[in-house]
């Protein structure tokens, strides 16, 4: 069953090819459901899809567009660029289309509930995904007086967890993802333009 599907999606390639027709290149996903059936997507909608097929990129394409994305939105929401760095590599590792086992999205790891409220509506798009995690980022610090790591633990948490607490959450995750965060704001900070 999966050499007969994987034929016929080489063949449809090697067709568009042929044609004269250049294959837009994204990352795919499978996901197996309960009866055996194989779902293919480039979209995945929860955590239960794998990777299948990798998406091949000219070399530095992706990330040159990533820098110029980070600098736009980080100036729209007065925000350090190298915060914003540091955001996206902790939660998604660079990753697009990365969706995590609790549903958050993006490069930024939105939750489908959040995403709604920030007006992205699609947040495997990293402009909208960078706009988006940007501005919750800017309404945390707000939020909590400019406080980084309550903003980070809010991030990570949600606002309602660090005011119940009136600090950082007794949560490992979140404490591990503040140290984190803050470990590579630092390695931005020092590194400059750079992108891990």
């Amino acid at each position: 069953m999966r050499l007969t599907k994987n034929i016929i999606l080489m063949l449809a390639l090697f067709g568009l090819f042929a044609a004269g027709i250049s294959p837009v290149y994204a990352d795919i996903y499978r996901y197996v459901d309960a009866d055996g059936k194989i779902h293919f997507t480039d979209t995945p909608t929860h955590g239960r899809f794998s990777m299948y097929l990798k998406e091949r990129r000219p070399a530095g394409a992706q990330t040159s567009s990533y820098r110029d994305l980070i600098k736009r939105h980080a100036g729209s929401f007065r925000l350090e660029e190298a915060l914003v760095k540091a955001v996206i590599k902790a939660e998604s590792n660079y990753q697009p289309r990365v969706v995590s086992h609790k549903g958050a999205q993006g490069l930024m790891q939105l939750i489908p509930e959040t995403a709604r409220d920030l007006r992205v509506n699609n947040p495997f798009d990293p402009s909208e995904n960078i706009r988006g995690g940007s501005e919750y980022l800017r309404r945390m610090l707000d939020l909590f007086n400019n406080d980084l790591e309550l903003a980070l633990a809010a991030y990570n948490a949600g606002p309602g967890a660090v005011q119940r607490y009136g600090g950082i959450p007794p949560y490992t995750e979140t404490r591990n993802y503040v140290q984190r965060v803050k470990r590579y704001l630092d390695h931005y900070r020092q590194a400059g333009d750079t992108l891990l």
